[in-house]
Parts: C-alpha cells; sequence; structure tokens
C-alpha cells in the first residue's frame, strides 16, 4: 500500500505531530471524502507500508521527526512545491528564500531524487504572465542545481474552490486566464521552462495536464510515480493506475489520510 500525505491537505507543514502520533499508534482513520459517515481505517505499520509521498510547500515542521522514520523501515519521498507568486496568491507560503533553504536540506538529507520540485499551480494572469513566471522558475532552477532532478508544472484548474479565490483576485483588478494554452506566446513559454530546467539538470514533467505538453518537451508524469518508487526502493511493486483521479492523471492507486478543508 502507497499512502499520499496529502493530496487533501498539508500534513508535513500543518499536522507533523499528528502524522507521528499516528505512526506510533500504526493506524489512522480517514473519512470518506464524499461521504464522511464513512469511516476507513488504515495500518501505518511499516510492513503494510510500501512506501510514503508527501505532499507540501512547507516540510520543515516535519524535518525533525525524520530520523524517526528511518529507523523504522518507512520509504518516502516528498512533492515540494516551491514557487514565488505574489502573496496575494499564496499568502501562508513561507519566502521563496526560506523554502529554498528547506528544499536544499531535505535533499541533503535525502538525496536528489526523493525531492521534486513542483511548480504548479501555474496561474497566468496580468500580474503573473509568461515573463513573470519564465523569470521566477529560472531563478529557482538555479538555486535547486544538484538538489533535484525531476520538476512538475500544471495549468491552475479552475475548480471550485480555486474559483473562489481567483474571484478575489478578480475584485482587485487581476484577471486570471481561463485558458492558459491561447495565451499568447504560450508554446515558447513551456519550451523556455524545458530549456531553463535543462540547464539546471532537471527533468521538466506534467501533472494531470490536460494540454498536450509532449511536443514542447515536457513529457506526461506521475506524482505517485510506481516506476520512482521501484527504483529508489528496489520494490517490484504491481501498481495500476488510479481510477479515483482525473483523466489527465497518471498516478498509480494510494491511499490519502488527509482531509479537505482542514
Amino acid at each position: 500500500m502507497i499512502i499520499s500525505a496529502s493530496r487533501r491537505t498539508d500534513i508535513p507543514a500543518f499536522y507533523a505531530q499528528w502524522f507521528m502520533n499516528r505512526i506510533d499508534a500504526g493506524f489512522c482513520t480517514v473519512p470518506n471524502p464524499f461521504n464522511p459517515t464513512q469511516v476507513a481505517v488504515l495500518s501505518l505499520r511499516p510492513e503494510d507500508v510500501d512506501a510514503i509521498v508527501f505532499w507540501t510547500r512547507n516540510p520543515r515542521p516535519l524535518l525533525p521527526h525524520l530520523p524517526e522514520l528511518d529507523p523504522r523501515g518507512f520509504r518516502y519521498y516528498f512533492q515540494f512545491t516551491l514557487m514565488d507568486n505574489p502573496r496575494l496568491l499564496d499568502p501562508k507560503t513561507p519566502p521563496v528564500d526560506v523554502s529554498i533553504k528547506t528544499f536544499r536540506e531535505l535533499a541533503e538529507r535525502l538525496g536528489p531524487e526523493r525531492v521534486i520540485w513542483r511548480y504548479d499551480p501555474i496561474v497566468l494572469s496580468e500580474a503573473t504572465d509568461t515573463v513573470f513566471h519564465r523569470a521566477r522558475f529560472a531563478a529557482i532552477a538555479a538555486q535547486l542545481r544538484g538538489y533535484t532532478v525531476r520538476s512538475v508544472i500544471s495549468m491552475v484548474d479552475l475548480y471550485r474552490k480555486a474559483t473562489r479565490r481567483l474571484q478575489a483576485l478578480s475584485a482587485q483588478g487581476i484577471t486570471v486566464a481561463q485558458d492558459a494554452g491561447s495565451w499568447p506566446g504560450f508554446e515558447d513559454f513551456i519550451r523556455a521552462l524545458v530549456g531553463e530546467a535543462a540547464d539546471n539538470g532537471i527533468e521538466l514533467t506534467s501533472c494531470a495536464e490536460e494540454l498536450d505538453l509532449a511536443p514542447h518537451g515536457v513529457r506526461p508524469g506521475q506524482c505517485v510515480d510506481g516506476e520512482l518508487i521501484r527504483r529508489l526502493f528496489g520494490l517490484d511493486l504491481k501498481l495500476k493506475k488510479d481510477p479515483g483521479q482525473r483523466a489527465a492523471c497518471g498516478c498509480v492507486v494510494s491511499r490519502d489520510i488527509g482531509m479537505y478543508d482542514s
């Protein structure tokens, strides 16, 4: 079983102690996000967990606990979102220089393959256009050279929660592109990101992206990546695509232990 911690909420940033308490207990309970009266009990014993995928914008609260995970035999890697958006877009994210320092510390401990840099979701607007994102991406990529080998991008999906946030931006005079692919110079922008990544030894992949970026050098990726888990940890797992995710998502089956809106 692969544990996802978590697509639904940032467990490393906000619930690191809860996570460690559940590790000590050997299990956690997870309500069904569509029917909270249905509660699953998931084992968190090392012998039952093939790997853990951490999703976070700030893993620092979890860092002191990693020495407790390693001797118990837990295998894990991180999906680390690191951008340099205006505070209007990311009001609760640590400053970019702090995040880069944390990223490097984590990669020095785990190795560059186990810390994946997410530059997503990309919001294209008058305030954050392709020139803005290319400059920020290039600056971060240079700082992460040698500390990661993969970056993940995606364009913002205008789902309900994101739409509320973007409406708040609109009220402040910032209009977000509804169709990123039609933004002027979009294809050149993607190719530029591929080049900036490659110059720093980083492969660029996409996450659940409906736009076809492959002709521009971005292959569809897997965030919960069965092949990466095999390679990193020497596991021979029979894994299939997760039917519970979006059609464009390439992730293999996992069990998510987070809760939305928490």
